[in-house]
């Protein structure tokens, strides 16, 4: 089966293929030549898809192995492992957007997921893109005394932290029961397939740098981030039926767009794949402890 894969961008950020029917088998050849990809570009872009749940399911498990959604109830299909991210009207006129601020997923768990995965179901007539930006080279250009106060910092990560700049939906309390407790990760980390440092940022889900006051911490968090999300790191995706989008965590953050009639459904399926961490990262966090009480929505 023949196919091409061409860069979305001219910093690499993003890469579209065409040519693949990711409902059918996959080769051992074919599977290590797209997880390369994703590494490289952080971001695929797959076109003329058809995948049903089960379909997605499989298509996703081309990546790795399926990590569960810590909501453990709602907005889910019939298989749990598949989330629906879609806008829900929680008042009359008020609507809640799933990832309207940029951020990395499950970022509070002790091994984020390396990937997302997500294939539209419906589409507004115009609006409700997804922007990511590319937080290896976010990094790169980061002056070096910069670079020399973040590379030891380690940031304590919760389900919601104090300072989030948006409200999550309250979660059941199945789901507070099992989420996991404060994850600490290195505010600079080494992505395990590709080698490269990245900022790892999450103002949702950060609630404070280890060894720095939170109002130093809050300050430089934004630093970064005005930083990192500046459009010279961007690929902006409009989305298009059949299309399966799947991005690496570790390489990009993200952000929905909320810029469409919310009268009319934007509803798309999401899948997480496990992660793992870098040596580097288990060395940086080894033996370091927290006291902190686990934050969930009121």
């Amino acid at each position: 089966m023949s196919h091409t894969i061409t860069p979305l961008t001219p910093h690499q950020t993003g890469a579209e293929i065409r040519g693949l029917d990711l409902s059918q088998p996959v080769s051992d050849r074919l599977r290590a030549e797209l997880n390369a990809a994703l590494a490289r570009h952080g971001v695929l872009v797959f076109r003329d898809q058809d995948l049903p749940p089960e379909r997605f399911k499989r298509a996703a498990q081309i990546f790795g192995e399926i990590m569960p959604h810590h909501r453990r109830s709602g907005d889910t299909t019939e298989d749990s492992s598949i989330f629906e991210v879609k806008n829900l009207e929680v008042a009359p006129g008020k609507y809640y957007i799933v990832g309207e601020s940029f951020h990395t997923d499950h970022s509070n768990d002790p091994v984020p997921p390396k990937a997302t995965v997500l294939h539209p179901v419906a589409l507004p007539d115009r609006g409700g893109d997804t922007q990511f930006v590319n937080v290896h080279a976010a990094y790169d250009d980061l002056a070096e005394p910069m670079k020399k106060r973040i590379d030891k910092l380690l940031a304590v990560h919760v389900y919601v932290s104090q300072y989030s700049p948006r409200k999550l939906i309250k979660v059941d309390d199945d789901t507070a029961a099992h989420l996991p407790p404060p994850a600490i990760h290195p505010l600079v980390r080494i992505h395990p397939e590709n080698g490269r440092k990245y900022l790892y940022l999450n103002p949702v889900r950060m609630d404070s740098i280890i060894g720095m006051p939170d109002d130093e911490a809050q300050a430089l968090i934004a630093e970064l981030m005005a930083h990192a999300t500046q459009q010279r790191y961007e690929y902006r995706h409009q989305w298009k039926y059949g299309d399966m989008v799947i991005w690496d965590n570790r390489s990009v953050m993200h952000q929905a767009n909320a810029d469409y009639d919310m009268t009319q459904l934007r509803k798309l399926y999401r899948i997480m794949i496990k992660g793992q961490l870098h040596e580097s990262d288990l060395e940086a966090t080894r033996g370091v402890e927290v006291d902190l009480e686990q934050r969930v929505p009121s």
